[in-house]
């Protein structure tokens, strides 16, 4: 009798009903249906509702990060932390040193060498041994060609790592330049100057090579050394 009067006033089923489907909508905030139990008030058996598709798994997208330094790798510390007053490196100087890191993995170097110590100073571009090299016809898509040319193309499944280590030949071009400022006892940091001439006098590096082969000589390394000393507050 009891379910013969619920089929014959319907509506006092209404609000169950109502409230039943009010349950199972998901909520606005969600993004995805939820796991739902329903109960028929006629079957009096409970009805398991699931969205068919599933959230995909998105990755955490996590900042990039950069680290900055104030000093450039060097074979010789105990020289550096024997001296009173260590030189540090300019800003341009150590932009060209990340500039020439990033150019090595582009190209899939597993080293930085001095072909990429010179790409870097012309990447950062606004120094005076930048602006010098630009001057004489040396461009970083030149230097890129005869890099290919000299040292050949990598494998291209070969993958850099982040911070591939320097040649000997790129470290000693640092130490070369910090030597040199240790040597003038003048104040001021070390320079682009000096890190594009130290790749200069590295002759057997791609560095020098490429430099010569672009046009670049011994009177164009004076020149550079001369306008540094005279423009050496805005050097960089």
């Amino acid at each position: 009798m009891a379910a013969a009067r619920s089929f014959a006033n319907p509506a006092s089923t209404t609000p169950v009903i109502s409230e039943s489907r009010n349950k199972s909508k998901p909520s606005s905030s969600s993004s995805f249906l939820k796991l739902h139990s329903l109960e028929s008030i006629w079957l009096g058996i409970k009805v398991s509702l699931q969205s068919s598709k599933s959230r995909s798994h998105l990755p955490d997208h996590r900042p990039i990060t950069a680290t900055v330094s104030f000093s450039l790798p060097t074979a010789k510390p105990d020289r550096v932390a024997s001296t009173e007053k260590v030189p540090k490196w300019s800003r341009r100087a150590i932009k060209s040193f990340a500039m020439a890191e990033l150019e090595a993995r582009k190209l899939k170097y597993p080293t930085t060498g001095t072909e990429a110590l010179l790409m870097g100073i012309l990447i950062e571009g606004t120094s005076l041994a930048a602006k010098i090299l630009y001057a004489n016809g040396i461009t970083l898509f030149k230097v890129r060609e005869e890099t290919v040319k000299l040292l050949g193309k990598a494998d291209m499944y070969f993958f850099s790592p982040e911070h591939p280590p320097l040649t000997e030949a790129a470290q000693r071009a640092l130490d070369w330049a910090v030597d040199q400022k240790l040597k003038s006892g003048d104040d001021g940091e070390i320079t682009t100057t000096h890190l594009l001439l130290g790749v200069w006098l590295e002759v057997e590096s791609p560095g020098h090579k490429i430099m010569a082969a672009l046009g670049f000589n011994d009177d164009k390394a004076k020149e550079l050394t001369s306008l540094s000393s005279e423009l050496e507050s805005v050097d960089g």
